[in-house]
């Protein structure tokens, strides 16, 4: 390992964020006090739906198109049944619709075949399905069945390290450091939390720094913006 790559992991140890959790909770409280997902769903298969269909996406994109895929294919049994060509006409104004269709189809499959058609509430089974990831399988976790799990996704990632609660680019290493950080009772809230405030407020181009409740405990460097 060359010496500026030792350098990088020790500082990435040793790293302390400055301020506390109780102190960064209490800001994003004001922000957001009860965050959800932006994703629309009524039931688990609605929200793992959309889940799947929201990768290199954006949420109210998929909320355009959702209602009438869930109107037409409610439940499993009718997904694992769809035409393609019809998900397709669908799903067309989302990106990747096509490889998105066939992974609804397979997924449908396979929790007809593997779980009785309900949805399995562990991050290693929801993992073996085509198309979820540990971010997908978290999102589903914390939203669906209310359990503890840390979502790291494009906003999480950035806003994390502006706090200096990471280092890392890695998004496994960036979950293990905010598990370190978070108490494990307040997972879910920050998941929802930190991907609406990287959203709304510390966006990546032009934050907004001047409305954010975190300002003046922050070390991001204001200099640049």
């Amino acid at each position: 390992m060359a010496k500026k790559e030792k350098k990088k992991k020790k500082d990435c140890e040793n790293i302390k964020p400055p301020f506390t959790e109780k102190e960064l909770l209490e800001r994003l409280k004001k922000h957001f006090p009860e965050p959800q997902t932006e994703l629309e769903h009524k039931d688990l298969f609605q929200l793992l739906t959309s889940v799947v269909l929201s990768a290199q996406t954006t949420d109210k994109k998929v909320n355009e198109v959702s209602p009438k895929l869930f109107e037409k294919y409610p439940d499993p049994k009718k997904m694992s049944e769809a035409p393609l060509e019809d998900l397709y006409q669908i799903l067309k104004p989302i990106n990747y619709y096509r490889t998105k269709a066939e992974r609804l189809k397979k997924i449908s499959k396979i929790l007809l075949d593997k779980h009785d058609g309900k949805i399995p509430d562990t991050i290693e089974e929801l993992t073996k399905f085509p198309g979820i990831g540990r971010k997908t399988a978290s999102v589903i976790l914390v939203n669906g069945f209310g359990k503890p799990a840390i979502v790291v996704d494009t906003h999480v990632k950035r806003v994390s390290k502006r706090l200096g609660l990471t280092c890392h680019d890695d998004p496994e290493k960036i979950e293990q450091d905010l598990a370190r950080f978070f108490s494990k009772e307040n997972w879910a809230y920050i998941s929802n939390a930190l991907v609406l405030f990287g959203r709304y407020i510390c966006t990546a181009k032009n934050p907004k720094c001047k409305e954010c409740y975190l300002a003046d405990i922050c070390p991001y460097d204001k200099k640049n913006l």
